[in-house]
């Protein structure tokens, strides 16, 4: 359904954010006058992953924790489901990770900015005593490696910014984001290829090795040369083809052969030049290898 990405400074208050806005929106989709699908709202965090603080004291140890994290978020993702991701999200590289995994669930998307100013974050994580700190150095070092959401990236847009001082979060204009917002199709760099069968190049040899040698059968037989003919590859598969009145030569077809199996071997061992799948059937062959030899015969 959709994915709300959650950013802000360490101690910033994301995690009382979170569960304001789900307790909001669970009590939009119990209301009476909500007439929309059956939705559910889920936090995943560092804690209720039991991540540990001590995981962002160095690269070797939050590399695999953000991984944790954004395996938990694909995970939890569904069109049942509104996934509100509770995290410092300070990198944007990684919010573009969760737009990209967002986008090939068909989720709707927004962030939503914790804003605070660092010595406020700074005297809140001093006073905490939940064990949920993080060291002075490690803290220091997230409020001067925080890359800033921006409304003008795609990943962080729609932008909904909650200031410190402000009793709640803007659920009006979230709710709209999330339940009527657009909807953008999957990356097509992130989409996973269809592989070609097994016997694709097999069956791309052999069909346009036969239209060759029928076109040249059918030449030999014909009183004049040129006009509609039909090929007989086998009982069931006999397309047919506009021939020039010229006389075509053994060279001449298999020098366009070499060039379209050539193009399509390439759709075969690195996926799909087509949108949608490839039907790799010797009729769907024949047929394409029909039309590309009319087109290049051409008078």
């Amino acid at each position: 359904m959709a994915l709300i990405t959650i950013s802000g400074y360490p101690c910033a208050g994301k995690t009382r954010r979170a569960h304001q806005l789900k307790d909001q929106l669970e009590q939009r989709l119990a209301d009476s006058a909500y007439e929309g699908p059956k939705l559910k709202v889920a936090i995943v965090s560092d804690d209720t992953l039991n991540l540990n603080r001590n995981a962002y004291d160095e690269s070797r140890s939050e590399k695999p924790a953000r991984g944790a994290l954004l395996t938990a978020t694909q995970r939890q993702m569904g069109v049942d489901t509104i996934l509100i991701v509770d995290a410092l999200n300070y990198i944007k590289g990684f919010r573009y990770q969760m737009y990209c995994a967002a986008r090939e669930h068909k989720l709707r998307v927004c962030t939503v900015y914790v804003v605070a100013t660092k010595d406020l974050c700074r005297s809140w994580h001093e006073a905490r005593t939940d064990g949920l700190s993080y060291t002075p150095e490690t803290f220091e070092n997230l409020l001067m490696r925080f890359e800033e959401p921006s409304s003008m990236v795609r990943w962080d847009s729609p932008l909904f910014s909650v200031m410190w001082e402000e009793e709640s979060v803007p659920t009006n204009g979230i709710w709209t984001a999330i339940t009527a917002g657009n909807i953008k199709a999957p990356n097509s760099g992130t989409q996973v290829v269809a592989k070609a069968p097994v016997d694709a190049l097999h069956t791309l040899e052999q069909t346009t090795s036969s239209i060759v040698s029928a076109i040249l059968s059918s030449q030999a037989s014909a009183s004049t040369l040129g006009g509609s003919t039909t090929l007989a590859l086998s009982a069931t598969l006999n397309p047919r083809i506009s021939l020039p009145a010229r006389n075509l030569t053994l060279s001449e077809l298999q020098r366009y052969k070499r060039q379209f199996v050539t193009v399509h071997k390439k759709a075969i061992t690195l996926g799909s030049t087509e949108k949608g799948a490839v039907n790799w059937s010797e009729e769907s062959i024949a047929d394409k290898f029909v039309d590309y030899l009319e087109e290049n015969l051409k008078p």
